[in-house]
């Protein structure tokens, strides 16, 4: 990578500037286009302040490698140094006669068929080579989920020393950088609504990291010590099954992180676990997470009732619901699964989990233009990633949509690969990595006899 120190000094500063979770992990000499510590990228909002993927690429063209993923899982990859990071289940052994799904209200549930074996992988980066898969538990589970899930959804998270792998009701672990075992936790096992799944992804800021367990039994959010697994505190939530991943940050020097919920947004003091402050006015399942920068808070939901507010940190304390904290709010082209993307001044955002694109101003809410239909675009499960200067948007089927950010944004490259996408994608470079059904992508621009990058 060819990064001068003015480059480095900018990007350094622009994390603090967004309030990056990630900034006591990282130092200037550590430039964000190398890691992608969360599945939200180095500052928590979709966007990779430092990096330059590839405008065009095919199953032929720009592909860098890719290999053949076992079992299978949603959870988007993590990357810190020339490791990629990304969990797995994998069926084993079947089962003598299926166990059916008896959840309340289920619909579209898979059976119970097999074994499963939960496993945490690495890949080089640069190689697209396995280096280790460790396998950390092994179980028949109680409920397979809905037929779009998996039993791999939540995303991992990594630091300098640290991988924390997330399996929800089969258990919470900490490996180091090789695979070996640091610690592990069982917090139970979930009772979710309709036996749909799990997929709320841990959280990490500084050496606390955060789970939010919100499900049809007694819900919680708990703040555990990266270091040791020592459960730092645990606090009951009034609130029924939701997938949204906690949002750590700091705000005028004090470290807190934001959880979406049915009932409340609430902030939780990150040291005590104590609220500082909560919010109504979003739906039932709650699955997109949520997003902040320059002192603002972005929360939405989308799947009875259409639901976006931006929220003021500053002076938030208390109930704020319907007052002056909420900047402004939304009730129309909401997400439901994949989560907004903050970029630039911009919030960008899809209908439900339909291809037609929202871009609002992120201070005000109002729209930059009229929202519009993403031509070759179906449903979207993965949240729109930024860099460059270009969105990146891709489907259930394997399109990816490359967009501008002109008013409106002009469509730069249709992309279709041979696989299904629901993990988002991760920008670290000139990289771009897509997790689909079957494979792991690396694309890359690849050099022309002059030297120049062939977008």
């Amino acid at each position: 990578m060819n990064k001068t120190r003015g480059v480095v000094v900018r990007n350094f500063f622009y994390l603090l500037v967004f309030f990056s979770p990630f900034v006591l992990q990282l130092t200037a000499a550590d430039a964000p286009s190398g890691y992608w510590p969360h599945w939200r990228g180095p500052l928590g909002t979709g966007a990779a302040p430092d990096a330059d993927p590839p405008v065009k690429w095919s199953e032929d063209h720009n592909i860098r490698w890719k290999i053949a993923l076992p079992g299978s899982g949603h959870s988007t990859p993590v990357v810190w140094g020339d490791r990629v990071f990304l969990t797995a289940s994998i069926p084993y052994r079947k089962l003598e006669a299926p166990i059916p799904d008896h959840a309340p209200g289920g619909h579209d549930n898979l059976p119970v068929t097999h074994h499963q074996r939960f496993v945490v992988l690495a890949i080089d980066r640069d190689r697209g080579e396995i280096l280790w898969r460790r396998a950390v538990h092994e179980e028949i589970p109680h409920e397979a989920g809905h037929y779009t899930g998996t039993l791999a959804s939540a995303s991992p998270v990594v630091d300098a020393e640290h991988l924390i792998a997330f399996f929800g009701s089969r258990g919470l672990y900490c490996l180091d950088h090789n695979g070996e075992p640091q610690w592990e936790k069982d917090l139970g096992k979930m009772q979710t609504l309709h036996g749909h799944g799990e997929g709320s992804s841990p959280a990490l800021h500084g050496n606390t990291l955060i789970i939010n367990w919100d499900h049809e039994g007694q819900s919680f959010v708990a703040a555990f010590d990266k270091r040791t697994g020592e459960q730092r505190w645990r606090v009951a939530r009034d609130e029924v099954t939701s997938w949204a991943t906690p949002l750590a940050l700091k705000h005028n020097g004090k470290p807190q992180v934001i959880v979406s919920g049915t009932n409340r947004v609430r902030s939780y003091d990150l040291a005590t676990g104590k609220v500082i402050w909560e919010c109504g006015g979003l739906s039932r399942n709650v699955v997109a997470s949520p997003v902040a920068g320059d002192g603002m808070v972005y929360t939405t939901s989308s799947y009875d009732k259409k639901a976006m507010l931006a929220i003021r940190l500053d002076g938030a304390v208390g109930d704020i619901t319907d007052t002056d904290q909420v900047a402004w709010s939304r009730s129309r082209g909401t997400p439901y699964v994949p989560s907004p993307l903050l970029y630039a001044d911009s919030l960008y955002f899809l209908r439900h989990y339909q291809g037609i694109l929202s871009r609002v101003d992120a201070k005000t809410g109002k729209e930059r233009h009229p929202s519009f239909r993403l031509e070759g675009i179906q449903n979207v499960y993965a949240s729109p990633v930024g860099a460059a200067g270009r969105v990146y948007i891709t489907d259930l089927q394997g399109m990816t949509l490359v967009l501008s950010l002109d008013s409106p944004p002009r469509i730069l490259a249709r992309n279709r690969l041979q696989d299904g996408f629901s993990a988002s994608a991760v920008v670290v470079g000139h990289k771009l990595l897509l997790r689909g059904e079957k494979y792991l992508y690396c694309i890359q621009k690849k050099s022309t006899g002059n030297g120049n990058g062939s977008k």
